[in-house]
């Protein structure tokens, strides 16, 4: 009997649908219950259900208890997504406290909006569950910080959703930079350039019967409705705004300076940023810039950040390199490219599959690596250190240092596109009050992220 009949044989029958639940979800005694690990999902959209599905595919004995979502309509989708692709169809919940109150839940994946990101998983630590988190990891520097905290006082295991930390081309980037032949590093440029278009928020409205919308909200101010922020069944533009988000820098950089970080060997927070950031391509009222350039200072090389919406022309690596290791992308229109110069030579390097090529003198590929998605070894490394109990690749302490980077440049741009000190020590700026603030954040009442963790 394969692992898919045994959970339909568990879930079914007259007195199987109780034996079935301890069977799947208990810690009974049986053989093999203390190796079993028990997943809640927290945000139940495309990336969040095809995550967590996945992962329970390609580890043994990994199974799935709850799905929770305000949506009700994509919560429903995602219990009956499990039930087909399982057998067993998931309990539901709108609220996530229920899933911390569970003892039989081991651990949640938290694929929530970012502004829920870090309170979420604060929360799950408090209650003794290990976390999965999408990226970025928060919307300001100091719930981060709170979360790192949380789960080092906790003794969790927290992974952040950068799976380009799981990647093999990673490593052997490294490697080959620390082996001196690229030279001394001198300047460092990324990108995250997509097409994009004019967003004007629609019109206010009544809140639809399908979603909890003051839930949805959390920890970020009341409003009124808009189904420009939340769709029923689609992604909705909650990136468009500060108090959820931090735009395509959030979303798209968010990898790339954190595999830039991870390459370069993980440097510590920069000296200064400086950013420019505006709506000048369409003119549109999305609050987060259209066209984005953040400079990071790092003190022996600069660090630079470019993008937006508002490239057409650029593209992500397709499937076919991103699954062939043997394939490069075309770097001159490869939208979340990096270009690493050293006194020696020039690395591109690609993130989600692509690896990387240094270039010589006479445009000659003096060295390369090619690598696939690392989806799977992310989602296995997971696994694998709620069960060892190790640290997981995603390490909740450096993946807060690039979340800050990538708050830094948005806070840079919402302060009047300023070059900022930062002083790495204490996490706050040296010359702005109004950074501080931003780096702060504020908190709706019964959502706040405490100072003590």
């Amino acid at each position: 009997m394969d692992r898919r009949d045994f959970l339909k044989a568990g879930a079914a029958g007259a007195v199987g649908m109780t034996f079935g639940s301890q069977l799947l979800f208990g810690k009974s005694t049986i053989i093999g219950a203390n190796d079993k690990v028990v997943l809640a999902l927290i945000g139940c959209g495309g990336r969040g259900l095809s995550c967590i599905t996945n992962c329970c595919k390609i580890n043994e004995n990994v199974v799935i208890k709850t799905v929770c979502d305000v949506n009700r309509t994509k919560l429903a989708r995602a219990a009956a997504a499990v039930e087909k692709e399982f057998g067993y169809r998931p309990g539901t919940t709108e609220d996530m406290r229920t899933i911390f109150d569970d003892k039989d839940v081991d651990a949640v994946w938290i694929a929530t909006p970012e502004h829920w990101h870090c309170l979420a998983a604060i929360r799950a630590c408090q209650a003794g569950k290990d976390a999965y988190v999408e990226k970025n990891l928060s919307v300001n520097i100091f719930e981060s910080r709170k979360l790192a905290e949380a789960a080092a006082k906790y003794n969790r295991v927290v992974q952040a959703g950068l799976q380009n930390r799981s990647a093999s081309q990673g490593y052997s980037a490294r490697e080959y930079i620390q082996s001196g032949k690229l030279g001394k590093i001198v300047t460092v440029k990324t990108y995250f350039m997509l097409g994009g278009g004019k967003f004007n928020e629609a019109p206010t409205k009544p809140v639809p019967a399908w979603l909890d919308w003051e839930k949805w909200l959390g920890p970020a101010p009341l409003r009124p409705f808009s189904p420009s922020i939340v769709d029923e069944n689609g992604r909705g533009g909650w990136q468009k705004y500060w108090a959820y988000s931090g735009g395509l820098l959030d979303d798209e950089a968010s990898h790339t300076l954190d595999f830039t970080r991870m390459v370069l060997g993980d440097p510590g927070h920069p000296q200064s940023v400086y950013a420019w950031g505006g709506n000048h391509t369409f003119g549109g009222t999305s609050e987060v810039p259209e066209a984005q350039s953040v400079v990071y200072d790092f003190g022996d090389y600069v660090l630079t950040a470019d993008g937006g919406p508002s490239y057409k022309y650029m593209q992500k690596a397709g499937q076919d390199i991103r699954n062939d290791a043997k394939r490069f992308p075309n770097w001159r229109n490869y939208s979340a490219r990096v270009e690493i110069y050293g006194s020696e030579g020039l690395m591109y390097l690609g993130r989600h599959g692509g690896g990387w090529q240094v270039i010589g003198s006479g445009d000659k590929i003096v060295a390369e690596d090619g690598a696939i998605f690392p989806d799977n070894a992310h989602q296995k490394n997971f696994i694998e250190c709620i069960r060892s109990r190790k640290t997981p690749n995603g390490n909740i302490e450096e993946c807060h240092k690039s979340a800050t980077l990538v708050n830094l440049g948005n806070i840079a741009c919402r302060v009047g596109n300023k070059q900022l000190l930062f002083d790495g020590k204490t996490e706050k700026f040296l010359n702005s009050k109004q950074a501080n603030a931003l780096a702060k954040g504020t908190y709706r009442k019964g959502y706040e992220i405490p100072e003590k963790v």
